[in-house]
């Protein structure tokens, strides 16, 4: 039994043509992709969306790891009691995920301003 007999009606097997040899035919390249790809808007917001996305991420990392390493050398100063039965290490820890949904929130600003004004300003270009 073939493989197309075994899979069915698959979308396999309408995407591929089997050739005498058992060669498998691939698919045109669709170059439309190629021509977002090249385009300077396309370039622009990957690049910024990118680097913004690395630089939120070294911020997370930073005040995250530094909250581990106060774990591991500092035990004394997160046991320190602030605000009656609360430690400091309980407020450092809150800020932490704190942090995270205002980085996250920064993060959804920006894309809902720039890059969106961006993907916008990319598809009207391709689209003339």
């Amino acid at each position: 039994m073939s493989v197309t007999q075994t899979a069915g009606s698959s979308a396999t097997a309408d995407a591929r043509t089997h050739h005498g040899n058992g060669a498998l035919e691939m698919p045109e390249p669709d170059h439309r992709l190629d021509r977002i790809a090249d385009h300077p808007i396309f370039k622009t917001l990957v690049h910024d969306r990118t680097r913004f996305g690395w630089i939120l991420t070294g911020l997370m990392l930073f005040v995250y790891f530094g909250f581990i390493g106060l774990i591991a050398f500092d035990k004394a100063l997160l046991a320190t009691k602030v605000g009656g039965t609360a430690s400091l290490g309980f407020y450092m820890g809150m800020f932490v995920i704190v942090f995270a949904f205002v980085l996250t929130g920064i993060y959804v600003a920006r894309a809902n301003t720039r890059y969106d004004r961006l993907s916008a300003e990319l598809i009207r270009s391709l689209a003339k």
